[in-house]
């Protein structure tokens, strides 16, 4: 496993109690504009900090113009948040840039011109992930825990499922054992049309913040395009990629943050770069800039076994922008359950030390971005949440409840590991 960028000992000075107490994490809160149904004025009595938000209406490649930014801006400045907005989740990345195409050039300067806008507004940290065709991708919204609370989960019988019996990708059978094959045909004649038609719907959303889905049909084509785009292939095409826009966003001061592919391996013949501790070290030095950097998603990475996501964090610190902590529980068959953030593979005590000790190296470098942005990444729906209907994942109590044990987690921590 490579060790890249391991902290030094810190000075002693850094680690006593006054300065942990001057230090905390932005807490932020992913907000999906205007018609999300969670308003600016709730998220403020929940004591978050800053907002995290995206232009959703402006169609993926396209310039985001430098009055709608300001518009977004005004907004969320209005209702009082102390950071104001502060991180772009996402400038998504147009396919063509990530198949490699003759017209990416053309969107590779639209993204340019986005950053510049995206600067001159104050804007200053831009998640985005380079995942192909589909964002993260879960088979089932309203998965019921025993206590009646709901989470997302990931079942990878019924992915096969959905592949091979109702997709019918060409090839699929070659991605799986014969074990996984026959519980995924066992599956798919229990289900029923409206069972079909929900894992259809779920597995293929477009857009987080959307209700938009393609059909089978518009997704084969989509698969098909990258048939011929392997691992090394769509590294290159990353590579590429930041090497165009880097240089523009340290001008503008903009640090970028690609976050994991979630989940993170392979699935529907399409291939993963930003999976592992390996893949992000080499995304690191692809280009060596602050400006190139992570979004630490403790969830995301914590869904692939073998992944230690404290080690992770250890190693890419240096480089982490902006930190999404979520947890999930990992089963056999490589599904995942999104679980409570305290409970779960990942070991968030540990990861939170990790990221509090980056903090403190800052402070003792004097960097300019000592305060880190955190977000609860997802919550379970649960209480009142039930009473309306809100993106998946992105239930109001659930999260509120994930950003107090966050918040309780950091302060406990900074008290007493002095």
């Amino acid at each position: 496993m490579p060790v890249l960028l391991r902290l030094p000992v810190l000075p002693s000075f850094i680690n006593n109690g006054l300065l942990n107490n001057l230090m905390k994490f932005i807490k932020t809160w992913r907000w999906f504009g205007p018609n999300d149904p969670i308003k600016l004025s709730s998220i403020r009595q929940m004591g978050v900090d800053g907002i995290v938000t995206s232009l959703l209406q402006i169609p993926v490649g396209e310039v985001w113009p430098l009055e709608a930014i300001e518009e977004r801006k005004a907004m969320i400045e209005a209702a009082g948040f102390p950071y104001g907005w502060q991180v772009v989740e996402s400038v998504n990345v147009h396919d063509s840039i990530k198949r490699g195409v003759p017209d990416r050039e053309q969107f590779i300067e639209n993204y340019k011109q986005t950053l510049r806008n995206l600067g001159k507004g104050g804007i200053k940290i831009v998640c985005y992930n380079f995942m192909p065709v589909l964002d993260w991708v879960r088979t089932n919204y309203h998965h019921q825990l025993p206590d009646g609370k709901e989470t997302v989960c990931f079942d990878f019988i019924e992915l096969a499922a959905f592949d091979l019996y109702l997709l019918k990708r060409p090839g699929a059978a070659q991605d799986y054992t014969i074990e996984i094959i026959n519980k995924a045909k066992a599956v798919f004649e229990q289900f029923s049309n409206n069972e079909k038609k929900r894992l259809q719907q779920t597995l293929m959303g477009v857009l987080p913040g959307t209700s938009k889905t393609i059909s089978l049909e518009e997704f084969r084509q989509a698969l098909s395009q990258y048939q011929k785009i392997d691992t090394e292939r769509m590294r290159e095409n990353l590579y590429y990629f930041l090497k165009q826009i880097i240089p523009v966003a340290e001008q503008e001061g903009v640090k970028m943050a690609i976050h994991p592919d979630d989940p993170p391996f392979p699935l529907l013949g399409l291939p993963r770069v930003v999976s592992t501790l390996a893949d992000l070290a080499a995304i690191i030095k692809m280009v060596d800039s602050p400006s190139n950097g992570i979004t630490f998603c403790s969830g995301s990475l914590g869904a692939r076994f073998g992944n230690d996501v404290t080690v992770i964090a250890r190693n890419i610190a240096l480089r982490v922008n902006f930190i999404h902590l979520r947890n999930v529980t990992q089963l056999s068959d490589g599904s995942f359950i999104e679980a409570d953030h305290l409970n779960g593979a990942v070991d968030m005590p540990s990861v939170m030390l990790e990221l509090i000790g980056e903090q403190k190296r800052r402070a003792s470098q004097k960097s300019l971005d000592i305060d880190i942005p955190l977000r609860p990444d997802h919550g379970f729906r649960m209480l009142d949440d039930f009473n309306r209907e809100t993106y998946p994942g992105y239930a109001s109590t659930g999260r509120l409840k994930a950003l107090a044990q966050l918040e309780g987690l950091e302060m406990g921590l900074r008290k007493t590991k002095t």
